[in-house]
């Protein structure tokens, strides 16, 4: 996308791989070398940068701009993830731990997720916000099977948009599934819902699979598909399998 020069100017250290904040002609971006990566048992194949740049691919697929723009690039450490640095707006919260009788208030806006303990001993409200740009991201994180949405993975920008990052554990074979956005579960898909799956389908079919050979294993692509029409033939937002950990940990 550039033939700029990439320059870092800060690491972002509670990232748990290597993670720089950059700047590629005149923009901001974030640069997560390969080199930099931790081997993951359980993700052998590939790269994780290579995973982000799947997911970014789908997002395209779907429409719905979920992913911010991602490809690979070069960097200082050598090849890796590049992607566009968006910035947050710090006064909005699409996903929070609240206490429970805000959670259950008349007119809430949050859609609760599980209850829990806090360090001080007091009881308090996964929740995210009922909106359509969460919904997306949810029928999204079911195809690509991400295994790490936590709630700071959601950006949540000025004008309503919400972004998703970090997709290095997402296109596995099995089962992986663990996210906080389960507010829906068991709700009909909607009409724009069952239309990105659609479009995700049609596109595997052609230049998107191929794509996505580049990053992903041949079993991974066919997974992809498969777990893309399950979803659209059952048309509803799926419960957990009721085996492993629903939910990424730490939550945020």
């Amino acid at each position: 996308m550039s033939d700029g020069s990439l320059n870092i100017t800060a690491r972002i250290r509670e990232a748990s791989n290597a993670t720089f904040l950059a700047e590629l002609d005149g923009e901001a971006v974030v640069y997560k070398p390969i080199e930099g990566e931790r081997p993951l048992w359980d993700f052998p194949d590939g790269t994780l940068a290579g995973r982000e740049v799947g997911a970014h691919l789908v997002s395209e697929a779907f429409g719905w701009g979920i992913v911010p723009p991602t490809w690979l690039g070069d960097g200082p450490f050598g090849p890796g993830m590049v992607q566009r640095w968006q910035t947050i707006d710090p006064d909005q919260d699409a996903v929070d731990l609240v206490a429970p009788e805000v959670a259950e208030a008349d007119g809430s806006p949050w859609l609760p997720v599980l209850e829990a303990i806090d360090e001080h001993d007091q009881p308090v409200t996964l929740v995210h916000e009922d909106s359509e740009a969460l919904r997306r991201m949810a029928v999204f994180d079911v195809v690509v099977n991400n295994a790490d949405r936590k709630g700071g993975h959601v950006l949540a920008m000025p004008d309503g948009h919400r972004f998703g990052v970090d997709h290095g554990l997402a296109f596995h074979v099995e089962h992986k599934l663990r996210t906080v956005l389960w507010g829906w579960i068991g709700e009909p898909l909607g009409p724009d819902e069952l239309e990105g799956l659609d479009r995700v389908s049609e596109a595997l079919r052609g230049a998107l699979g191929d794509e996505l050979a580049e990053h992903l294993t041949p079993e991974e692509v066919d997974t992809l598909r498969a777990r893309c029409a399950a979803l659209r033939a059952v048309g509803i937002f799926p419960p957990p399998p009721g085996h492993g950990p629903a939910v990424p940990w730490p939550l945020f």
